[in-house]
């Protein structure tokens, strides 16, 4: 399997595969190669920064000789005017690599930013947020990043670090029991160490997912403030619990005051509004 290294390489080349293509006709045609300059990057409006290490990666994977001063670092709470880093190098470099490094970055920070709200929603419970796979394709790894350094925790980042069944699988294995016993038969068949997750939809669900065992964790689908209340009660102590669907930033506090462990929101990544900020010459 891939490192997480090799990955963000290749979205890197690919990017700027896609960007680049043949050449930028645009700078190549009224920029000398020779010439060098420095661009700094201006923080348009607050949030919280993410992507300054990935920039820094994509800068140097164009053109190691390119210099980067990073004055605000990754995980820093940011505000219009602030200058997260300078960069020096060829003209050429600093003007075919604007876009991809603003591009991750406004992405990242916008993560960041929603991420960091709703974990300052949650502090004084003992409730996490995680982030989900409604990721953007290809763009994974540097998402669930993002969502780390705004204070979130990942749940899992594929399909390969851990069992999750949910309600297809159940359907399709016929049943809470089947499902549950065929994970912990694949996992002792192939030598494997994974976490199992199971996702019920109602009582009758979670009390035959405690009657079969066997699992790490209990997602409660769509359950309601007070029926996570109660469910919590039942699982105590047995396993990891963890809200999911129909959450809203609204209700979050009030499902983790039920004593969940995690509340999984797929609008960390699917949905974020992209945090402002320009790279410019000086």
């Amino acid at each position: 399997m891939k490192t997480t290294d090799e990955l963000i390489d290749e979205l890197i080349a690919l990017a700027f595969a896609e960007d680049v293509g043949d050449g930028d006709h645009t700078t190549l045609c009224c920029i000398p190669p020779t010439a060098t300059g420095r661009s700094r990057l201006i923080i348009k409006e607050e949030g919280v920064l993410a992507g300054v290490a990935v920039a820094e990666r994509i800068f140097h994977f164009f053109d190691p000789e390119m210099a980067i001063n990073v004055l605000i670092k990754d995980g820093a709470e940011v505000k219009y005017g602030d200058i997260a880093f300078t960069v020096e190098g060829k003209v050429q470099s600093l003007l075919q690599t604007e876009r991809l490094v603003l591009n991750v970055m406004q992405r990242m920070s916008g993560i960041a930013t929603t991420t960091r709200r709703y974990v300052n929603a949650l502090k004084g419970t003992k409730t996490q947020v995680l982030d989900t796979r409604k990721t953007t394709p290809g763009m994974r790894i540097l998402e669930k990043e993002a969502v780390k350094i705004g204070g979130g925790a990942n749940h899992r980042i594929g399909l390969f670090d851990m069992i999750l069944l949910k309600d297809n699988h159940i359907d399709f294995a016929g049943g809470i029991e089947q499902a549950i016993s065929r994970a912990n038969d694949y996992l002792k068949n192939n030598g494997k160490n994974l976490k199992i997750e199971v996702e019920v939809r109602n009582f009758d669900e979670l009390e035959e997912a405690l009657r079969v065992g066997g699992v790490d964790r209990i997602m409660l689908d769509n359950f309601n403030i007070a029926d996570t209340r109660e469910a919590v009660k039942r699982i105590a102590g047995r396993c990891e619990t963890e809200s999911s669907g129909g959450i809203t930033f609204d209700t979050l506090r009030s499902y983790a005051e039920c004593g969940v462990d995690f509340i999984s929101v797929g609008a960390l990544t699917h949905s974020v509004k992209s945090l402002d900020m320009s790279l410019k010459a000086y």
